[in-house]
């Protein structure tokens, strides 16, 4: 089993909502700092959100006020709501999950990503 899956991508109509999830199995917890990437063809990752264990958050301008993040601990899942929805959020976005490792430095654990598509 994939320690970071992702799920809940698919076509979406301009202004439409998705509700991504990430969860995360074996010794991975999305209670760490954790955070959601996307990648459009032909251009480089991108942030989109970033929370730290503490729950602070960092989200790209281009989303801010339209994307949230939240974090279920008893379920080991992390979610990506995503509302008002443009074409350019077309991308596959990607789950990164932080390992912690006792006496060595923390690992990024990354999911296969997951296709959002947003039609005009």
């Amino acid at each position: 089993q994939e320690p970071v899956v992702e799920s809940g991508g698919g076509l979406v109509q301009l202004g439409g909502s998705l509700r991504l999830s990430c969860v995360a199995s074996g010794r991975i917890s999305v209670s760490n700092s954790m955070g959601w990437y996307r990648q459009a063809p032909g251009k480089e990752r991108e942030l989109v959100v970033e929370v730290t264990s503490g729950g602070a958050t960092k989200y790209a301008d281009s989303v801010k006020g339209r994307f949230s993040i939240s974090r279920d601990n008893a379920k080991n899942t992390a979610y990506l709501h995503m509302n008002s929805l443009k074409p350019e959020d077309t991308a596959v976005y990607y789950c990164r999950c932080t390992k912690i490792q006792l006496g060595r430095p923390p690992r990024d654990l990354w999911g296969q990503g997951t296709q959002v598509t947003v039609a005009s």
